[in-house]
């Protein structure tokens, strides 16, 4: 009996320290609405009609600041967020609750990691976000159709990556918070659309294919780096 208590106990323990965990989250959006995959039709600043088959995007080098501008440590991990799998959504990190200044993240992988030889868990090679021991890792993909493309299917197909000095597409975002409570989640939106609508325009019809580092996976990496926005904050 006395064994049972202490087992359940430690469960309680367990899972109370997970609730206290910092949350961050992340929701897929399309303009100001929620992203559906497959079906729904959305349309670029250019007029281009598109359905997004695969959004996914590597989140590395989490940092927050306390409301002293302090950065808490936080132990670098790698996440995949995939918009078609919810459980990816969201990351528990080893932060009590407390008052929050700022939040930033790495939207890539670090160059040690591109030419480590074959990884595990988020950057295990196996999950098609690799390329050659070359070029490295994929930071982000975006797939889909669209009636603008000249490509087979109408598809249009975004693999950005590139961690070499001269064509690095690893891009920091910084989310300013400024709480006056104790945060517990903070749930940022992640909007498609910005890589076609950003600092540098793309169009579907001119630029179909994107599928190795160089200057167009840069600068569509300059236009998702904006797709970021603080939603919520608990």
């Amino acid at each position: 009996m006395k064994q049972l208590y202490m087992m359940m106990l430690g469960m309680l323990v367990v899972i109370g320290s997970f609730a206290q965990n910092l949350q961050l989250k992340f929701i897929p959006l399309a303009g100001n609405t929620s992203l559906v995959l497959d079906d729904s039709i959305y349309q670029t600043k250019a007029g281009e009609p598109i359905t997004v088959r695969k959004f996914l995007f590597y989140v590395s080098h989490i940092q927050v600041k306390d409301v002293h501008g302090k950065t808490i440590p936080v132990k670098n991990n790698y996440y995949l967020f995939s918009a078609s799998d919810t459980a990816t959504w969201n990351i528990a990190l080893p932060i009590q609750p407390q008052m929050l200044s700022a939040v930033s993240f790495t939207i890539g992988v670090d160059s040690i990691k591109n030419v480590s030889g074959i990884q595990t868990g988020a950057l295990d090679p196996m999950l098609g976000m690799f390329w050659t021991w070359n070029t490295g890792y994929i930071f982000a993909k975006l797939e889909g159709n669209s009636t603008a493309s000249p490509l087979p299917q109408q598809t249009f197909s975004y693999h950005v990556g590139g961690y070499k000095h001269n064509e690095n597409a690893a891009r920091t975002i910084y989310i300013p918070i400024n709480s006056s409570h104790k945060v517990t989640t903070i749930t940022i939106g992640a909007n498609v659309l910005s890589w076609f609508n950003g600092v540098n325009a793309l169009s579907i019809k001119a630029h179909p294919l994107c599928h190795s580092p160089g200057k167009l996976a840069m600068q569509i990496a300059d236009n998702y780096s904006n797709m970021f926005q603080l939603l919520k904050v608990q």
